[in-house]
């Protein structure tokens, strides 16, 4: 009658070391916690609906002019095709991306520089793909990093950071108590234009390196973006880095976070997409 209750503990531990074998095994990438609940007294349907109506005025005026790439540009179909392989590992990080319309264009113009708004739509120019001369990883990496500003509402956050600034801490209260007053305020300002902070940055950085990664690009080239960056703006003033704070502290950080990232990329460059 001994034999059962050391029969149960034996199959018990077998089964937790399992789990243990599984949990180390499989990739867990970068956890950057929940988004702030402040971005809430601003409905991301709203701020989603000004996105796409920014990005539809942006599209027209670079099609009067003729910048506005064809769907069968080479570098056109070279940007979705990397987007295909990101967009999918997007709802780790924000569900309502399932949601969204995605869009990717290419916008012929010699600004180095690249976005992606609320609700998916993402632009490159073509300055910073001829001009840095990008490899596939590293427009991986500018996209994630685009994509990921997206799917942590910094925009969403960051106008409702500056609407509580304008309203005061007394309406402030009740905003957030219920949300009753949040229709009687516009949101102003161009979203293209937003600058986000540094802390922003740094999350973003981390959150396009694990997209990439789970896609199968290099998170190394992170590291080989930001040195092309950096020497490209020793010549003149990047547009990109104006709305892209950069510090010497940026590499430093990528290569801190590439060991938790490279299980991603060996998983997915294996057929194991975790």
């Amino acid at each position: 009658m001994r034999r059962k209750p050391i029969l149960l503990i034996a199959i018990a531990a077998v089964q937790l070391g399992y789990c243990v074998m599984v949990q180390a095994a499989e990739p867990q990438g970068i956890d950057v916690g929940k988004p702030s609940a402040m971005r809430n007294l601003v409905p991301a349907k709203q701020i989603e609906g000004q996105a796409a109506q920014e990005y539809a005025q942006l599209l027209k005026q670079a099609t009067s002019q003729r910048a506005l790439a064809p769907d069968d540009h080479p570098e056109v179909l070279r940007l979705r095709a990397i987007a295909k392989k990101l967009i999918p590992f997007a709802i780790r990080f924000n569900p309502r991306a399932s949601e969204w319309r995605w869009e990717v264009n290419l916008i012929g113009s010699k600004n180095i520089n690249a976005f992606c708004m609320p609700g998916g739509k993402i632009a490159f120019f073509s300055g910073i793909l001829d001009q840095l001369k990008l490899t596939d990883d590293e427009v991986a990496m500018v996209m994630g990093h685009e994509i990921a500003h997206a799917l942590r509402e910094h925009a969403r956050e960051r106008m409702a950071k500056s609407m509580a600034t304008d309203v005061g801490a007394s309406l402030l209260g009740e905003l957030i108590g219920g949300g009753k007053y949040t229709g009687m305020f516009r949101m102003g300002g161009n979203l293209l234009s937003l600058k986000f902070s540094r802390s922003d940055e740094t999350e973003a950085d981390l959150v396009g390196l694990d997209l990439a990664a789970r896609a199968g690009y290099d998170p190394s080239a992170g590291i080989t973006l930001w040195q092309k960056m950096g020497s490209a703006s020793k010549g003149q003033p990047l547009e990109f880095l104006s709305t892209h704070p950069s510090g010497e502290h940026r590499i430093d950080e990528m290569k801190e976070q590439l060991p938790k990232v490279q299980p991603l990329y060996e998983a997915a460059r294996s057929g194991r997409n975790p």
